[in-house]
């Protein structure tokens, strides 16, 4: 038995080792948002499979990741603190698409999934009715009689196709829970 259990302490010991070794070689800075713009970062949790949950973060700017992040799918969106009986919608937007240098697409609205259970949005199954089409945000909420969001976070990424200048391309997802009837 301590055989054993020695065996196991060392592959963890040489995984945790190799794991360092591999955080030391990495050429990404991964950097939080500057306090001022945390305001919207509330208890969302949002992954890109090659990047990592970037939730109140900037886009790291290596391996060409603000540049792919126009070309990947949808992330993964989790919301840990949702209620199980509950329906929610989650909305993604851009406040200053395409840059903030020439926002002439303010609050581009990327996709919209209505309906979505709570235990899914736990587990990050986004499943539900998707609105596409052109549409108003504040008629929506208002029509909906959905409020202030329930969890939501914004991402930071300099748009590939701006300049080099400090001009930050934001993304930003916010969940509504349904108001009791």
């Amino acid at each position: 038995m301590k055989l054993a259990t020695a065996a196991l302490l060392l592959g963890l010991v040489v995984m945790v080792a190799a794991r360092e070794e591999e955080e030391e070689n990495d050429p990404c800075v991964y950097e939080n948002l500057p306090y001022e713009d945390t305001g919207l970062c509330k208890g969302l949790d949002v992954f890109y499979p090659e990047v990592g949950n970037v939730a109140c973060m900037f886009i790291p700017d290596c391996n060409n990741f603000r540049h792919k992040i126009t070309d990947w799918m949808e992330p993964i969106v989790k919301f840990p603190g949702a209620l199980e009986g509950a329906t929610y919608t989650l909305m993604m937007v851009d406040p200053d698409a395409p840059s903030r240098s020439e926002p002439t697409k303010k609050y581009w609205r990327h996709w919209l999934v209505t309906d979505i259970k709570g235990n899914d949005l736990k587990k990050g199954n986004i499943q539900g009715q998707v609105l596409t089409r052109s549409w108003n945000m504040e008629s929506f909420l208002n029509r909906f009689h959905l409020r202030e969001p329930e969890a939501s976070t914004q991402f930071m990424t300099q748009n590939s196709q701006d300049s080099p200048m400090i001009q930050a391309f934001r993304g930003g997802v916010r969940y509504f829970k349904d108001k009791p009837k």
